[in-house]
């Protein structure tokens, strides 16, 4: 196989050899490349042709943001974003993901990480990962006329909207949740596969966006109509009765399926529910995350469950198992999820 040719981009000279050498540690992997700044790295794009960039996000010059933008508007690559976990850093790789980046990783302990080893494996992994990943550009995103009418819910029951989505994710859920009115007469309740420490940037950055009040998901928040919550990185969510409403919990329970927060996890509690007329919604990511789950949520004939295209998704992966379970109603364009959720509530 054909080794993943990657240009590697910081703005530090010892990030830039440590990034190197641990990408180069697997033998599928060769750097052709550094860049000392986002402009530099917008020239040697064009010059190398990397199949996979590595971004630090703050550099001087032009920051990994900038470049990224042109990145994407002269010759579209797979962009692994390097991000620090401050709060201005995480806001900075929201922004990045929104704009085309495939996925990002966390620098350990700052800008100059000592202890970058520790995620080796992880960066190695979604540098692999990037090279397969579909670069979704909004302009040729085809829009397709649904033909398959939702059932219609019995006023009895209350609406609730779960949703699971991994890589490509923060992009496509602003694109879904910006067009979802604050009238909808259900909450929204969703797992992004993400670290702790930036699903609060994106729930903050989502909130800013949306017609709909996005926030974090906290350990006993009562769920309300035209409120989504996040599950935090790090932490489980899961949705219990209580007194009649239907509250957040948050679990440290081991990972599943590889991830802490698992949509299994979120769409089995849900399953538990009493009187609930379910929207499942499989959206773009890696793996199977969800497809166990939306079985068990499909055993409640009052659920209609959505999976993203694969033409729409950066990575097709969990939306394809979970068609795979026959558990799937319909496959979805983005630029119509929101309309489908919407008129299936």
């Amino acid at each position: 196989m054909k080794q993943i040719q990657v240009l590697v981009v910081d703005d530090s000279a010892f990030m830039r050899k440590v990034v190197t050498d641990i990408l180069q540690a697997d033998s599928d992997i060769k750097v052709i490349g550094t860049a000392r700044n986002g402009a530099d790295a917008s020239v040697k794009n064009l010059t190398l042709k990397p199949d996979v960039i590595t971004m630090d996000v703050e550099m001087p010059v032009l920051d990994g943001l900038g470049a990224l933008k042109i990145i994407m508007k002269e010759r579209p690559c797979p962009v692994v974003m390097v991000s620090s976990t401050t709060k201005a850093g995480g806001h900075t790789t929201m922004l990045a993901m929104e704009n085309g980046a495939v996925d990002f990783v966390s620098k350990t302990s700052g800008p100059i990480s000592l202890d970058l080893f520790t995620i080796a494996e992880q960066l190695r992994e979604k540098v692999k990962l990037a090279v397969r990943a579909t670069i979704v550009m909004p302009k040729v995103l085809p829009k397709a006329e649904p033909n398959i009418v939702a059932p219609q819910i019995a006023p009895t029951l209350r609406k609730l909207v779960a949703i699971g989505v991994s890589t490509g994710g923060p992009k496509a859920l602003k694109d879904v949740l910006v067009h979802i009115p604050d009238t909808l007469p259900a909450p929204i309740v969703i797992v992004q596969h993400m670290p702790a420490g930036f699903t609060k940037s994106l729930a903050d950055r989502l909130n800013s966006l949306c017609s709909i009040h996005v926030k974090e998901a906290e350990h006993g928040d009562l769920l309300r109509n035209g409120y989504a919550y996040i599950a935090p990185g790090g932490k489980h969510l899961m949705i219990i009765e209580k007194d009649g409403n239907w509250v957040c919990k948050l679990t440290d329970l081991a990972v599943v399926n590889g991830h802490r927060p698992s949509v299994d996890v979120l769409f089995h509690s849900v399953s538990q529910l009493n009187n609930a007329a379910v929207v499942a919604v499989v959206m773009t990511g890696m793996g199977a995350d969800g497809a166990k789950g939306l079985k068990q949520l499909k055993e409640n004939p009052s659920c209609w469950s959505l999976a993203q295209s694969e033409e729409t998704s950066v990575v097709f992966g969990m939306p394809k198992m979970a068609i795979r379970t026959n558990s799937v109603d319909e496959i979805v364009h983005l630029h119509d999820l929101a309309s489908r959720i919407v008129s299936s509530c």
